[in-house]
C-alpha cells in the first residue's frame, strides 16, 4: 500500500517549512527511517525522513517550494501501484504552497495592486471617459468620498461619471474648497487637483481632505515617485526563520508593556581572574560572555520573580534557570538554550555554549536544544556595540541585553583610571516585573561580575 509523505511538524512551532534538497529521487527504492529530504522549518534545517518502505514514486514538492504542515510532499509505493488516486488530491492543496514557495518576493507588489482588481470586473459601473491614474486606487471598503482616480462604486447614489471628474476650479485654475480645506491640504501634503469635492458645486471641504487622507495611496503625491528600474533592487525571499522572527517580535512589541533599566558594572577583577585561569590551563578557554552568562543565570536563581513567564491569567515563576543564548546566524537569529545554567561550572558551561553555538550557525539544532528558555541574554559587543535594547522573547518576563567591554576612564578612589567596564540593559514586562524588582536583580548581577569568585563556587 502506498505511503504519503506529507510535511510534518519538525518543530514544535512549525506552521509550514521550505523543502531545501531532496535527497532522494523518483525511483529511488527506500526504506523506512531513512532521510528523504532536508527541510526548512522556523528554527533549523531538520531530516524528513520517510514512514515506509518501497519506492519514491513521486516527488510532488519542488526543491525551494514551502509547503503546509500536512500537505502532500511527495508519494513512496511498489514499483508498479497505481498512485493515480493520491496524486489526483494534490495539486489542489500543493498549489497554493508551490505557488509560494516559487515566487515569494512578488507577494507583496501582488497585495498592493489587489484593490485596482475591482474596476476590472463586468459588474463594475462604465469607466468614464477620463486617462487612468498612474497611482493605484483605493479598496472598495475606502470613504465613501473618493480621490481623483478612485473608481466610483456602482451605488445608485454616487453617479459613475462624477467620480473622475475633476473638482470645479474656481478663477486662476485652483478647484473650489474651503479655507479649512485648504490648510488640511497643505498641513498632509494632499494636491488639491487631486481630491474630489462633495460639496455645494462640487467644492472640497473639510471631510473631503480627510477622506483622501485616509485612502492613502488614492491621493496621488504633489510629485511622484521616480519607478524603480530592474536593477536598482534585489528582492529576497523570506526564510522560514525570518518570517517566524517577523511574527514573534511582532506579537512582543505589540502588547508588552516594556521598560528598560541599565547598569554599568566594573569587569577589572573579572577580566584578572579569566587571564589568571588562561595562564593555569591554555585548554579552559572562558569568554566575558561565558561569565556573564554564568553570573546571569547565578542572580536569577535568586531572584524567581524574575526568571517568570507572563501566562495571561497567571505568573509562573521558575525553580530551575533555563538561560536562552542569542546567537546570530546567516539570515536571522536563534536562542539555544543552557539548561539548569546556575547549577553548571564555568567551564562546563562555557564549553556548551560553545557547542551550541556552532550547531546554531550550521542550522542543526534539534527542537529540545532550542525550547524551554525561562529567561534570555543577548550580547552584541563582540560587534562594538556599546549598549541596546533587545526584545523580549514571550512568555519570558525579561531579557538582558549586554554591549562591549571597554576600558575607560573612571574615578576611583579621588583618582582618574582606566577601568574595564560593561553596560547591561535589561528589557522588562512590566505585567510581571516592577521597577525595583528589576533593579535589585541588576544590583546582584553587578556584585557578580564585580566579584567573579561569587559565581565560581
Amino acid at each position: 500500500m502506498a505511503t504519503k509523505v506529507v510535511m510534518e511538524a519538525l518543530s514544535p512551532t512549525m506552521e509550514e517549512g521550505r523543502l531545501v534538497k531532496w535527497v532522494k529521487n523518483e525511483g529511488d527504492t527506500v526504506a523506512k527511517g531513512e532521510v528523504l529530504a532536508e527541510i526548512e522549518t522556523d528554527k533549523a534545517v531538520m531530516e524528513l525522513v520517510a514512514r515506509g518502505d518501497g519506492v519514491l514514486r513521486k516527488r510532488v514538492l519542488a526543491e525551494g517550494q514551502t509547503a503546509p504542515v500536512g500537505q502532500l510532499v511527495g508519494v513512496i509505493g511498489a514499483a508498479d501501484e497505481d498512485i493515480g488516486a493520491i496524486l489526483s488530491s494534490a495539486p489542489a492543496a500543493a498549489a497554493p504552497a508551490a505557488s509560494a514557495g516559487a515566487a515569494p518576493a512578488t507577494a507583496e507588489p501582488a497585495q498592493t495592486q489587489a484593490p485596482a482588481q475591482p474596476a476590472a470586473q463586468p459588474a463594475a459601473a462604465p469607466a468614464p471617459s477620463a486617462p487612468a491614474p498612474s497611482a493605484p486606487t483605493a479598496p472598495p471598503a475606502a470613504p465613501p468620498t473618493p480621490a481623483l482616480g478612485e473608481k466610483q462604486p456602482s451605488a445608485p447614489a454616487a453617479p459613475a461619471p462624477a467620480a473622475a471628474a475633476p473638482a470645479p476650479h474656481e478663477n486662476g485654475g485652483r478647484p473650489r474648497s474651503s479655507p479649512l480645506a485648504r490648510r488640511l491640504a497643505s498641513d498632509r501634503g494632499l494636491d488639491l487637483g487631486q481630491v474630489q469635492g462633495s460639496g455645494p458645486g462640487g467644492r472640497i471641504i473639510k471631510r473631503d481632505i480627510e477622506a483622501a487622507s485616509a485612502a492613502g495611496p488614492a491621493a496621488a503625491p504633489l510629485t511622484a515617485p521616480r519607478p524603480a528600474a530592474a536593477g536598482d533592487y534585489a528582492d529576497v525571499p523570506l526564510t522560514q526563520i525570518r518570517k517566524t522572527i517577523a511574527r514573534r517580535l511582532t506579537e512582543s512589541l505589540g502588547p508588552i508593556p516594556t521598560f528598560y533599566l541599565t547598569m554599568e558594572a566594573d569587569l577589572t577583577r573579572t577580566a584578572e581572574m579569566r587571564d589568571a585561569m588562561l595562564e593555569a590551563d591554555n585548554e579552559f578557554k572562558v569568554s566575558f560572555n561565558d561569565i556573564i552568562l554564568k553570573a546571569v543565570a547565578t542572580a536569577l536563581a535568586r531572584h524567581p520573580e524574575v526568571n517568570a513567564h507572563w501566562l495571561g491569567d497567571r505568573v509562573r515563576q521558575f525553580n530551575r534557570v533555563h538561560l536562552g543564548m542569542a546567537v546570530a546566524i546567516e539570515d536571522g537569529l536563534i536562542t539555544p538554550v543552557l539548561f539548569d545554567a546556575d547549577r553548571k561550572g564555568l567551564g562546563e558551561l562555557s564549553r556548551e555554549a560553545r557547542e551550541l553555538a556552532a550547531k546554531a550557525r550550521a542550522r542543526k539544532l534539534t527542537p529540545n536544544e532550542y525550547t524551554g528558555s525561562t529567561f534570555s541574554v543577548s550580547n552584541l559587543g563582540m560587534f562594538g556595540i556599546d549598549q541596546f535594547t533587545a526584545i523580549i522573547n514571550p512568555p519570558e518576563a525579561g531579557i538582558v541585553a549586554v554591549g562591549a567591554v571597554e576600558d575607560k576612564p573612571v574615578v576611583v578612589d579621588g583618582q582618574v583610571v582606566v577601568r574595564k567596564r560593561v553596560r547591561v540593559t535589561m528589557s522588562c514586562d512590566h505585567r510581571v516585573i516592577d521597577g525595583a524588582t528589576g533593579a535589585r536583580f541588576l544590583q546582584d548581577l553587578r556584585r557578580m561580575l564585580e566579584n567573579p569568585l561569587m559565581i565560581v563556587y
